[in-house]
């Protein structure tokens, strides 16, 4: 059953009713309401459309929360071939909230590292809902060594409310492991290739997001702070975060005019939860067409234009 979000409150009675008709007429035969269900489908379809055609920041980040919305599992699953996971930070210990391995795209062999929120209670709780401990961060960081050895692509997907904040992630060192994450994706002599698939929060997402091109699914956000977060700093008061995310510019479309992502995959209508085959689809198509354009580059080149991009950054401003 779809989980509706509190905008979308009209359709789903909308929805509904359609649903009961269909029951009534299961129940019994001679009922035949499939004219009135019709419409009641057509009627959501243009609700649903019209509903989606101009979502304010704070209703992107619901979606972008979505529940059902599909994960790095699951993109993993049906974009790559020949996925073989890789544990372990060869130091303290294996952080479930970050999966990477070795795989196959269209037939090229690359290096896949994601985070990972869990799609249950029990998933959610294993995977820390997405938050990373330092030892995912140095974990990622020694799969990236492993892929530049062998000369491997890099594929990052970002789907975190940002970097775990706990007493014992800190006692190990939480910010100088992003930051030699972050340093590590600048280093890269291979190409590197990011796609936002959900949220991308703080330094936990530019960990792994510091890469030669960084797409983000139309209904996704990234951030440097949660609209929560902001807004309990700037107004002291968390139920400002409609006006938090307007301010912080988390959308695609806002952080596409700012230079600060390359390009935005299209999600299908109502959100990648509603259909998520075609929304996974999309992004295995941008991940190809993203890693071609470096198509015969050497080190040298890769790095340089990946310095190149984020020393510019900010080049951009909103009233360009």
């Amino acid at each position: 059953m779809t989980q509706y979000l509190d905008f979308e409150k009209p359709l789903s009675e909308v929805e509904g009713k359609a649903e009961e008709l269909r029951a009534m007429a299961r129940s019994d035969s001679k009922v035949d309401v499939e004219k009135e269900a019709s419409q009641l489908d057509q009627k959501a379809r243009d609700m649903l459309a019209n509903l989606y055609r101009n979502l304010s920041p704070w209703q992107k980040a619901q979606v972008a929360r979505h529940a059902e919305r599909p994960h790095c599992k699951d993109y993993i699953e049906r974009i790559f071939t020949e996925w073989t996971p890789l544990a372990g930070d060869r130091n303290f210990a294996d952080d479930h909230a970050v999966m990477g391995g070795l795989a196959r795209l269209d037939g090229r062999s690359v290096m896949v590292i994601g985070h990972e929120k869990g799609h249950d209670t029990r998933t959610r709780i294993e995977r820390n809902f997405g938050m990373a401990r330092p030892e995912g961060y140095r974990k990622a960081i020694r799969l990236m060594q492993m892929a530049d050895r062998f000369g491997l692509p890099v594929v990052t997907l970002i789907d975190t409310p940002g970097a775990y904040p706990g007493k014992g992630a800190e006692e190990r060192g939480q910010s100088e492991a992003i930051a030699r994450s972050t340093q590590e994706c600048l280093r890269l002599g291979v190409p590197l290739v990011s796609v936002v698939i959900g949220e991308g929060g703080s330094g936990g997402a530019v960990a792994f997001a510091t890469a030669n091109r960084v797409a983000m699914l139309e209904h996704s956000i990234y951030s440097v702070i949660s609209p929560e977060g902001c807004a309990s700093i700037l107004w002291k008061d968390a139920e400002k975060m409609r006006e938090a995310a307007e301010a912080l510019r988390l959308t695609a479309q806002d952080l596409l005019k700012l230079g600060v992502i390359d390009r935005i995959v299209a999600e299908p209508l109502g959100g990648a939860h509603r259909d998520r085959h075609a929304a996974i689809a999309s992004v295995g198509t941008a991940l190809t067409a993203m890693l071609a354009e470096f198509d015969g580059q050497d080190a040298e080149t890769l790095r340089g234009q990946r310095r190149a991009k984020y020393l510019g950054m900010g080049s951009k401003g909103l009233a360009a």
